[in-house]
């Protein structure tokens, strides 16, 4: 394999050398036949065809069912660089939460003037009817996926947060099924650390963030938009896989001051709702009226401290990449400690001099929606023609408030499996995050996604980017 100049490969140092934590896995490879694992990469897209893992495309004229590409080569992590990124991303989310805590009531971090009053108050995102509420046992981020990448030996930065609703946890759970179907062998000989205990992990999550009317075992529910949703997959997967009920709004109804769900023995109390619908549809009657993927009253029976809705609304401001260059601030603030973990430089686009740098290097930056999300709205420089650097000046130009401005990042690359043999292609990683009152549960490994295309930054699914199961290796 031929390594890219100037890139961080995971798995080689040169081409014929393994770096640590691939040299058991680098051993077997060399014995093993190309055409063989060539078989297996097929067998493994059937399988993920069969069960039906698929996701939706939005954006052309109407939505199209594709599979996610998967790679049989997996991402490999050390214990120690694992035991790195677990204290640091514990750091992050413990800060997150009690930044969320603290602008829906004193907003003690805008007093001290360590993040700007309009960055909240005029973002989209804030929810002005979360000002005063309580979440039960103050947790506002029950599920937070961090998406990571890496640059060098030990070079992660933390390239977004995911505190709204954070999906492809399936796609963790089924890439390690698949897995250790076609390579048993290979998990042991590895001390691979396991995953399959996520759905379990995050029912008793859920159950320890209950309200506290909650009577015996907590009553957990996961509310879907329906089948045409992109994610219906994962919330399918995920009800059956935790022994929850997945619900739509349709099933559920306020009686007597909870919210309930239709069962053919009437209607029963949920304590705790893993709400997949995003906050502009989760109440007719607070949020937007035309709503039909909601629970009309829900969220005065949240005020009233008698359902967890997980995650809370109004957390997707936390998402924010405006928001996003404080986090080094925030993370301070809260914990009194420097961010374990970095943050990718960030230029502010609604600020004058950051704009006319930005502007006068479109060629060389990544450039992205404020409130955007997987991979769409987003400028590559490097990769990008004149034109459409041209036709991005005018909208950064337009509406500058609504991007921030990256450096391009020399991401580091994971060799995927080609009929050619193995080809090194850029990777990042989403570990998903459980917080509850008693504890922060990270599960070892996560998605990582890859850029099949020879080159490209963009790892997203919907922008062609595939999946490859991450290995933690235990002490």
């Amino acid at each position: 394999m031929t390594i890219e100049p100037d890139k961080f490969d995971e798995m080689l140092r040169t081409a014929d050398l393994p770096r640590d934590p691939y040299k058991a896995y680098h051993e077997w490879f060399s014995g093993e036949d190309v055409k063989d694992l060539r078989k297996k990469s097929r067998q493994a897209e059937e399988f993920f065809r069969r069960i039906g893992i698929t996701f939706n495309v939005y954006g052309q004229q109407e939505a199209q069912e594709r599979l996610i590409p998967f790679d049989i080569v997996p991402r490999i992590i050390a214990a120690k660089e694992w035991q790195h990124l677990e204290r640091g991303i514990k750091q992050r989310v413990r800060a997150l939460n009690a930044f969320l805590k603290d602008i829906y009531h004193r907003q003690e971090i805008i007093r001290a003037g360590r993040v700007p009053k309009h960055l909240i108050a005029q973002n989209e995102a804030f929810l002005p009817e979360m000002m005063g509420v309580c979440p039960p046992g103050g947790i506002y981020t029950h599920i937070v996926g961090t998406d990571l990448v890496r640059t060098g030996e030990n070079e992660f930065f933390v390239l977004e947060d995911n505190a709204r609703t954070p999906s492809g946890v399936s796609y963790m759970l089924e890439n390690r099924e698949t897995m250790l179907q076609m390579f048993p062998e290979l998990f042991t000989q590895l001390n691979v650390r396991p995953v399959s205990s996520y759905p379990q992990r995050l029912r008793r999550s859920l159950s320890q963030s209950a309200p506290d009317c909650a009577n015996g075992k907590p009553m957990v529910a996961v509310l879907t938009p329906g089948i045409h949703n992109s994610a219906y997959f994962e919330h399918a997967f995920l009800a059956d896989q935790m022994g929850a009920e997945l619900v739509e709004s349709h099933d559920l109804q306020i009686v007597d001051g909870r919210v309930a769900m239709r069962t053919t023995q009437g209607y029963t109390p949920i304590d705790v709702l893993y709400r997949r619908v995003d906050d502009e549809y989760l109440d007719p009657l607070t949020f937007n009226p035309d709503s039909l993927l909601g629970v009309p009253g829900i969220m005065d029976v949240y005020r009233a401290g008698r359902i967890t809705l997980a995650n809370a609304p109004g957390t997707g401001i936390a998402d924010d990449k405006a928001l996003y260059s404080y986090m080094p601030d925030i993370v301070e603030f809260y914990t009194g400690e420097k961010a374990i973990l970095k943050n990718v430089p960030t230029w502010r686009c609604s600020e004058e001099d950051s704009l006319k740098y930005v502007l006068d290097n479109l060629a060389e930056l990544v450039v992205k929606e404020v409130h955007g999300s997987g991979g769409y709205g987003m400028l590559v420089g490097p990769a990008a023609s004149k034109k459409e650097i041209r036709e991005f000046e005018k909208k950064l130009r337009a509406k500058p408030g609504n991007y921030i401005a990256q450096p391009t990042l020399a991401l580091s690359t994971v060799p995927i499996l080609t009929n050619a043999g193995l080809a090194p292609r850029h990777v990042d990683l989403r570990p998903f995050v459980l917080m509850s009152p008693k504890s922060i549960d990270i599960v070892p490994g996560g998605l990582t996604r890859v850029a099949l295309k020879k080159g490209s930054l963009v790892v997203n699914s919907s922008q062609g980017g595939g999946t490859k199961d991450t290995w933690v290796l235990g002490d």
